[in-house]
């Protein structure tokens, strides 16, 4: 059961944060706009109404910056770390918040080493991932989670979704969660969708050895019309965003090697296809 969340005099660490960042824009003398503190860090006025009004979660990288430009000493820096946003943790907090990120991202590319992205994943995939992952849920509660992963599916891969990149290993595709039909569909899945161009496609075959992000579970990075990149990680029970400058551009290059090293899109296509059809054939 996750921990009850922290608060500072009744406020959660997002309403503290929010509220703070207004009192300290509104202080400025003159008092400073929202448009006018935006173009000062790089982003939209409306990515500052955001933030104040708790709609997004605010990064490390652009506290430091709106701290310059309020001219705070690092208040918003020191803040951002001492309520945890950048730290990992055991519960819902971030894997709600890269879902959020994700809701308003233009584009989104993802590498996966070891299962099937949960953007990408059927019911019956993420109900066999559930049950053996995630053993102390309840039935409603993993019956709840798939819902949640599915309908964030249906909505990121519709035809008005941000473009979507998926890098998978080959090991995502051999490895079996649950039974062969159950793979089998869901690699028929994620081809229908590659054929359909809802999705660029690409597999990073085992004959192309050691790579970049091979101790990688899953990486995700996002870019935003009004906001700069952000990075997401997860493992099974926890998750990080990573917003830091340094940290995303290395991150960005990653994926650039990882593209390189693995097969187009019409032979990763060809491998998916193949493989569920291996799948068909150990059901029948």
């Amino acid at each position: 059961m996750p921990a009850p969340e922290l608060t500072i005099g009744g406020m959660t660490p997002r309403e503290y944060y929010a509220a703070e960042l207004k009192r300290l824009r509104e202080a400025m003398v003159p008092k400073m706009s929202q448009e006018k503190l935006a173009a000062l860090v790089f982003v939209s006025a409306g990515y500052i109404g955001q933030l104040e009004t708790m709609a997004r979660v605010p990064q490390i990288e652009l506290s430091r910056r709106i701290d310059k430009a309020l001219n705070t000493g690092g208040q918003l820096e020191r803040l951002h770390l001492l309520l945890g946003f950048t730290k990992f943790v055991d519960d819902d907090y971030f894997f709600a918040n890269a879902a959020d990120h994700e809701a308003k991202a233009l584009a989104i590319s993802e590498y996966a080493g070891q299962t099937v992205p949960g953007l990408l994943q059927t019911a019956e995939y993420a109900r066999a991932l559930f049950l053996e992952s995630a053993t102390s849920f309840s039935e409603d509660r993993i019956d709840q989670m798939i819902a949640t992963r599915t309908g964030r599916g249906q909505r990121l891969t519709a035809p008005d979704g941000p473009e979507l990149w998926f890098i998978l290993d080959e090991a995502v595709l051999r490895r079996a969660i649950g039974s062969c039909e159950i793979m089998a569909k869901q690699l028929h899945h994620v081809a229908d969708l590659a054929r359909d161009r809802r999705i660029d496609l690409q597999v990073v075959p085992f004959a192309a050895g050691a790579h970049s992000m091979l101790s990688n579970g899953l990486l995700n990075l996002m870019t935003f019309a009004d906001a700069p990149p952000i990075a997401y990680s997860e493992s099974s029970h926890s998750g990080q965003l990573l917003d830091d400058v340094t940290t995303v551009v290395k991150i960005r290059r990653a994926f650039d090697l990882m593209r390189a090293a693995a097969l187009s899109k019409r032979a990763s296509l060809d491998l998916v296809r193949s493989v569920a059809e291996e799948y068909e054939v150990s059901v029948t």
